[in-house]
């Protein structure tokens, strides 16, 4: 039946959160605040910094989470959160940086590199480069500064 879902009834989700396990949620939120132009949202209400805020938290929550978000309220909520084991195996999710959209060849690794130098210099570590094949344009596997995988694309 045309307009129907195949598992149930409409969608009813309008927003995503991404989340990410980490050692030291405020130090990954703002790489990736820097990486892709998003903010630290104002404190919560009744705190001047986010830093009182933490202030008046029990001790073992100190810390222990931070966010960012899409300064043009479009993109998804980057969420932080502190856990005690360190990250074992490949990411089975990851974030695609979208800087080469519509490019192709020598225009788009160009593009590319230079995105990668960017990302270095705040301590992200280039992993390699995935040239173009019949299927897909280059793109380049990188971590963030806790190891998270993630592509230039």
């Amino acid at each position: 039946m045309p307009g129907t879902r195949p598992y149930g009834g409409p969608a009813s989700v309008k927003q995503v959160q991404v989340t990410f396990d980490c050692a030291e949620p405020e130090r990954v939120a703002r790489f990736w605040c820097e990486v892709l132009g998003y903010v630290v949202p104002p404190p919560p209400e009744g705190f001047a910094t986010w830093e009182d805020f933490g202030r008046s938290r029990p001790p073992q929550f100190q810390g222990s989470s931070f966010a960012c978000v899409d300064p043009s309220g479009v993109g998804p909520r980057l969420y932080f959160q502190r856990v005690p084991e360190g990250k074992v195996v490949k990411n089975r999710v990851h974030l695609d940086v979208r800087v080469g959209t519509g490019l192709v060849g020598e225009q788009r690794l160009a593009i590319l590199e230079a995105e990668c130098a960017r990302l270095i210099a705040l301590g992200a570590i280039r992993v390699r480069l995935l040239s173009a094949d019949d299927h897909n344009e280059s793109c380049i596997v990188m971590q963030d500064i806790e190891g998270n995988e993630f592509c230039l694309d």
